[in-house]
């Protein structure tokens, strides 16, 4: 019968060009690269280590602010509890700022909550936990290892447009650090409530280089404005 007969493929030659351009499109596609895009949106259970409770957490809760979401790969690991530790540290200057922060794994909430009663790292902690079980909002962000379920070291700041104006991504050996992304965190919102561009390293109190007023006047010349010494210091 016709159906027994094995299906004939008709073969299209693909020329060399053709085969590039594919494989660029294909590049491009893989891109997790958010800065600059409007922040996924998402729902999800949660552990407010705060008050003790269990809750839910969404985007919508932080329209209008500057935050970050923290992804971890998991709960009762080794690395992971110094960041969230090291988060939680600062937490009172990153809320001085007009900072909220969300830290985010694929556990549970009860996990979440057993995590924190049991590591000592974690005493006093103030942080919300989102449990991402569904391991929706990993994907969305781009941090999520299929094959092993968990996060990567995914960290996002937001600006209060909702726009994503920082990305860090590490893979799990290796912990952030939290007063760099500190510094980030001052340095971005200098930028964006003066107009002014940051240098390397900006901090409080240096230079910033104001091509907002002197674009022409800096272009190529931006050592007559900075030097590399005080660029380090």
């Amino acid at each position: 019968m016709a159906c027994d007969a094995p299906i004939q493929v008709k073969k299209e030659v693909v020329s060399e060009h053709e085969t590039e351009i594919s494989t660029i499109k294909e590049e491009k596609k893989m891109s997790s690269t958010l800065v600059m895009q409007k922040a996924p949106e998402f729902s999800m259970e949660a552990y407010d280590a705060k008050s003790g409770h269990y809750t839910t957490v969404s985007s919508s809760d932080y329209e209008g602010k500057w935050h970050v979401v923290c992804f971890y790969p998991a709960d009762f690991t080794f690395v992971c509890p110094t960041e969230i530790a090291a988060m939680n540290a600062k937490y009172d200057e990153f809320q001085a700022m007009g900072v909220d922060i969300l830290a985010v794994s694929t556990d549970t909430k009860f996990s979440h909550k057993r995590f924190v009663e049991t590591e000592p790292l974690l005493k006093d902690l103030k942080l919300t936990m989102g449990a991402d079980g569904t391991k929706e909002v990993s994907r969305a962000f781009g941090v999520l290892l299929e094959d092993e379920g968990v996060a990567l070291r995914g960290r996002f700041l937001i600006n209060p447009e909702g726009v994503v104006v920082a990305q860090e991504v590490q893979a799990p050996s290796v912990g952030r650090n939290v007063n760099e992304f500190l510094r980030q965190v001052e340095a971005w919102q200098h930028a964006t409530r003066t107009g002014e561009v940051c240098p390397a390293g900006w901090r409080p109190g240096k230079k910033t280089l104001p091509v907002n007023t002197d674009v022409e006047q800096m272009t190529g010349r931006v050592g007559d404005y900075i030097t590399i010494e005080e660029i380090l210091s």
